[in-house]
């Protein structure tokens, strides 16, 4: 199989992603520049840092950009997207998936390891507790209420925070869209597969997305 990790300008988790795909999951995997034609793939990933410095919001710019055309047009196709932190942001800008990410209610970048759990997405079998690390100053998930609603009643809340992390709305920690084939989130398993780093509970969150893949 085949995965695209695009990248931006400022974008710094993309070979950490790259390199669990391929090492843990045996993907041919390719970073792709944003002002580059996005490949056929089995899986694209928009991995985290922060696009463009942030300047306006985080995500703001990469999800006007060109490139997320060539997202879309991938997406539409029913190929997997996944977007880690500032993936999600991005994807949430341009509008892949709903609400937006704000600033931390602390108002303070945080970079921890947090207790998160699977939510009522269809490609969990049971609800799992994992503890992931993120990395984020603006990761406070909102939308209006109704979009809550058809967040609960469609299957398309990914992952839950297990305690107060950032001011998200109901603790929501990541999403998907309405064929559960783009999902956001803003933890970061990539950060916790490999053994060496002392944590495995993001290969639960992979392997449910390597399954898309299928």
């Amino acid at each position: 199989m085949r995965a695209v990790v695009l990248t931006f300008p400022g974008s710094n988790c993309d070979r950490d992603i790259a390199t669990i795909l391929s090492n843990f999951y045996h993907f041919q995997t390719e970073l792709v520049w944003y002002r580059d034609t996005l490949p056929t793939c089995d899986l694209l990933v928009l991995p985290g840092g922060f696009s463009y410095g942030d300047y306006l919001r985080s995500g703001a710019i990469a999800g006007h950009t060109q490139a997320l055309r060539e997202v879309r047009r991938l997406a539409a196709t029913g190929r997997p997207v996944l977007g880690i932190c500032n993936g999600f942001q991005i994807l949430c800008e341009a509008e892949l998936l709903p609400g937006a990410l704000l600033r931390n209610h602390s108002l303070k970048h945080i970079a921890r390891t947090v207790g998160v759990k699977t939510g009522n997405w269809p490609l969990w079998k049971e609800e799992r507790q994992l503890r992931i690390p993120v990395s984020h100053s603006d990761g406070n998930y909102y939308a209006a209420a109704d979009t809550i609603r058809e967040l609960e009643d469609n299957r398309r809340i990914v992952l839950k925070y297990t305690e107060e992390v950032n001011g998200s709305v109901q603790q929501i920690a990541g999403i998907s869209s309405g064929n559960h084939r783009i999902i956001g989130m803003m933890p970061h398993p990539e950060r916790a597969v490999d053994p060496l780093t002392g944590a495995q509970d993001g290969q639960v969150i992979l392997q449910a997305v390597v399954a898309l893949c299928a």
